[in-house]
């Protein structure tokens, strides 16, 4: 949540007394309640009269974005506060309105100057704090983001938004107790906000107490259902979205299957543009296609399992009681698992000599450090589907959720695609129907409680080599592509990791020996203990630049929360 117009009364308003000839006009203009299109209409008359200039025509451009931000154009927002700041310096409130559209363009250092000129000018803002808090929290920098909501804090004390977003950012840096304790205090000062329910479904169902995040989920949406008011800038069909996606989540865990489904199913048919309820729906629709691919009822094979120590990360220990109007229950074991495929013996493309043994490998490894391991080799679609299925449904109960594929790979209009064995390039249709989004799964694990890491070593060559890729009908590329939708931000993929075995667009080397240059590497360090799993990718990564002769550069995309150890610390 962040805060734009209530900062208005910080800067000199132009009343309806200050333009006598257009006073209808003028209160249009500055008045906080006018709807967008009049107001901006308004203030544009106004603008239009040539009459006024200085401090009072600065003023109108200030209204005129506010109009302007009302409606999202956070584009004329920046116009209109640039040129409003031109005409009257140093006006903390223009300068709010500005840091705020460039946050809300995901411009955040641009965001965090304006705030920091905020506040430099002073007196000290609790809104200015908090705006920079949300800016700085999504930067990923979220020490700095607590010191500043506990700043706004300290200036305003009865702001429920503060605690919930300081929450939010307790809870990325893995303080579960200290991060409840701030929504509890959030929902104690407003107790109708649905979107601080949510902040609490989401931390239940993160400590395995999925009866009360049922119970909070359940009650956000009633409050959504009633159109009960809340002092928020999130659209309602959002807030119904993420606590039904959430109520699943829970309901899911909890072994409520068709419940689930139920909820889920709400989710997708909700019209919503944001990207975080994009993120939700299509998250839903990965754990709606793992409900429908396994019945519940139907036994699951058993994986290749060992017990499995708990995941050591480098964030904080929960610390400070939790209220005793929601006591925190005592956390489950913190379960890892692994899946690892290696498919080599293809029947309709070239086959490849290594995957399988990068493959066994990895396992190997991935065990030796505790992981629940469950392997498949040489999958032909059906299987490969199910296994990935069966995968994350077992990640629903997880902590840390591991991913490695070996095999080809192709990325086919941008999206990225696990070739099964008995892939079939006859046909456009054939060969999309015959293949496995790799986006599919990273959305079936978007749920902003486990950490995800994919490693793919994949593109061994392009195995649609040969017929022309124009008559296809498809966009064939070689290589994998870079996953668009975390970096364009349209999932959400917080505390997920993706690492490719080369630089998208690339092609990866099979190896000369048993493994592939990248398997052989990430083999001997993924179960050093000490080593963060980033850190670990850039040692493979030199390694196999060097041995490859820079033919071959591993590449990573990371929006983890936080340091893991996969191997634990020393």
């Amino acid at each position: 949540m962040r805060f734009v117009a209530a900062a208005t009364a910080i800067v000199a308003v132009v009343s309806a007394a200050t333009i006598a000839s257009a006073q209808d006009v003028g209160t249009i203009c500055t008045s906080e309640n006018t709807p967008a299109d009049q107001q901006i209409s308004a203030c544009t008359k106004i603008i239009g009269m040539k009459r006024f200039s200085g401090a009072q025509l600065a003023t109108v451009y200030f209204w005129r974005a506010v109009g302007y931000n009302k409606k999202g154009d956070y584009n004329r927002v920046i116009a209109d506060t640039t040129e409003s700041l031109r005409l009257q310096p140093n006006q903390v409130a223009t300068l709010n309105m500005r840091g705020s559209a460039f946050f809300d363009k995901g411009e955040y250092d641009i965001a965090i100057a304006d705030f920091n000129d905020a506040l430099r000018i002073g007196p000290p803002n609790s809104i200015v704090y908090h705006n920079r808090g949300n800016a700085f929290r999504h930067k990923d920098q979220f020490e700095r983001a607590i010191a500043d909501y506990t700043e706004a804090i300290r200036l305003e004390p009865r702001s429920p938004f503060s605690f919930q977003n300081r929450g939010s950012a307790k809870q990325a840096l893995g303080d579960l107790d200290g991060a409840l304790t701030d929504i509890n205090e959030a929902i104690r000062i407003s107790p109708g906000m649905p979107s601080t329910l949510n902040s609490r479904t989401v931390l239940w169902r993160a400590r395995g107490d999925y009866a009360r995040a049922i119970a909070d989920a359940t009650e956000a949406i009633r409050l959504v259902d009633a159109n009960v008011p809340v002092p928020t800038l999130t659209q309602p069909g959002s807030l119904k979205v993420n606590a039904y996606f959430n109520r699943g989540l829970a309901r899911e865990a909890k072994g409520e299957f068709d419940r689930a489904r139920s909820d889920y199913n709400v989710v997708l048919g909700v019209k919503v543009a944001d990207a975080s309820s994009v993120s939700a729906q299509a998250s839903a629709r990965a754990r709606l296609a793992v409900l429908t691919e396994l019945q519940p009822a139907e036994p699951s094979p058993p994986p290749v399992t060992r017990p499995a120590p708990p995941l050591q990360t480098a964030t904080p220990a929960p610390s400070g009681p939790t209220p005793s109007t929601a006591e925190a229950p005592k956390e489950r074991p913190e379960r890892r698992i692994a899946l690892v495929i290696g498919n080599s013996a293809y029947a309709n493309v070239t086959q490849l000599v290594n995957p399988t043994n990068d493959a066994r490998a990895i396992a190997k490894s991935l065990r030796a450090i505790g992981f629940e391991v469950t392997e498949g080799y040489d999958l032909d679609r059906a299987r490969l589907q199910r296994t990935a299925s069966e995968f994350l449904r077992q990640a629903i109960g997880a902590k840390i959720a591991v991913l490695f594929y070996s095999g080809h790979g192709i990325s086919i209009d941008g999206k990225n695609f696990m070739v099964p064995v008995d892939a079939k390039t006859d046909s456009p249709q054939n060969l999309i129907a015959s293949m496995t989004n790799v986006e599919t799964i990273i959305a079936g694990l978007d749920d902003q409680v486990r950490t995800n890491v994919f490693i793919l070593d994949a593109c061994r060559n392009n195995p649609m080599a040969g017929p022309p890729q124009g008559g296809r009908g498809l966009t064939i590329s070689t290589g994998l592509s870079a996953p668009s939708g975390l970096s364009a931000g349209v999932m959400r993929g917080a505390g997920t990791l993706i690492a490719f075995a080369t630089a998208p667009g690339q092609v990866a080397l099979d190896g000369e020996g048993a493994n592939s240059p990248f398997s052989d590497s990430l083999a001997r360090h993924i179960g050093t203990p000490g080593l963060e799993v980033q850190q670990m990718l850039t040692r493979v990564r030199a390694e196999v630049v060097t041995a490859t002769k820079t033919k071959q550069v591993p590449w990573s995309n990371s929006a983890l929360l936080g340091e893991v150890y996969l191997a634990g610390q020393k």
